[in-house]
């Protein structure tokens, strides 16, 4: 309920960026789900622009445009995705899953790194 109310609060300002950082995180799957497809609805009614910080492969897959994938502290930006699936994404789909596996693998890459 307090992600709806945060949600509300932009939209009554008229904003047109908000970001969310990590607002799914402590949340069980079903009410993950719900609002992953709630915020969807009022981005593509509002055209709001959001910038969503996750650390889920799958949840940054399936509500974004672009992916942009930070370095080990300190942070940097290390690369970018464009995803390029059509709406609604399917989470099963071959397409979804490769890329889920380039983003893994790249994310996994940094393991060996040590922060600078």
């Amino acid at each position: 309920m307090k992600q709806r109310v945060a949600i509300a609060r932009v939209l009554a300002n008229d904003a047109e960026v908000v970001l969310m950082d990590e607002p799914f995180g402590a949340l069980d799957a079903m009410t993950r789900e719900r609002l992953q497809d709630e915020l969807l609805d009022i981005w593509q009614r509002t055209g709001l622009t959001v910038l969503f910080v996750t650390h889920s492969i799958e949840e940054a897959i399936f509500l974004a445009d672009r992916v942009v994938v930070m370095s080990p502290g300190p942070g940097r930006i290390d690369s970018e995705l464009k995803i390029e699936l059509p709406r609604p994404r399917d989470v099963m789909s071959a397409d979804f899953n490769a890329i889920r596996r380039a983003l893994s693998e790249k994310l996994h890459s940094h393991h060996g790194r040590k922060a600078a």
